[in-house]
């Protein structure tokens, strides 16, 4: 089976992570872990001013991706996965979908914030634009309620 799995570092993504990591999988499983580092359209600071968005970005999307890696590795299921892991910089919800395709993913697995209608209508869903899009099955994990 082909799995991508899309992090960004969240509560909501160590979910998928987590549920993925737990559940019985085929053996030689290919896992494909992606975080996707979208960079504002418009510039945030001035030059010279000492920031540097692009690498804080793919700094957190590393360490999104190697933390959803070492929790699969750490799962009883790990010894059945082939995991790789892939930074990519662009738009979430057209970057999974591309990235879900160019792998022959079978299965994606992305977790949800959880927003309402409102939010979603101004901020746009990654997780609905993915299920509606997407040639594969799409499973969205929703975080545990505390």
């Amino acid at each position: 089976m082909r799995i991508l799995l899309a992090t960004d570092g969240s509560a909501y993504s160590e979910a998928a992570v987590d549920e993925l990591a737990s559940r019985p999988v085929p053996i030689d499983s290919q896992v494909l872990v992606i975080s996707v580092v979208d960079l504002p359209s418009f510039p945030w600071a001035f030059p010279g001013g000492g920031i540097d968005f692009d690498q804080q970005m793919q700094q957190t999307a590393r360490a999104a991706v190697e933390e959803a890696v070492g929790r699969l590795k750490a799962g009883p299921e790990s010894r059945k996965m082939n995991i790789t892991s892939k930074i990519v910089s662009g738009s979430p919800k057209r970057v999974i979908l591309e990235e879900a395709d160019a792998y022959g993913a079978e299965l994606i697995m992305i977790g949800s914030h959880g927003h309402g209608a409102w939010d979603r209508l101004l901020l746009g869903s990654v997780s609905q634009a993915v299920a509606a899009h997407a040639k594969c099955s799409v499973e969205i994990v929703r975080k545990p309620r505390e």
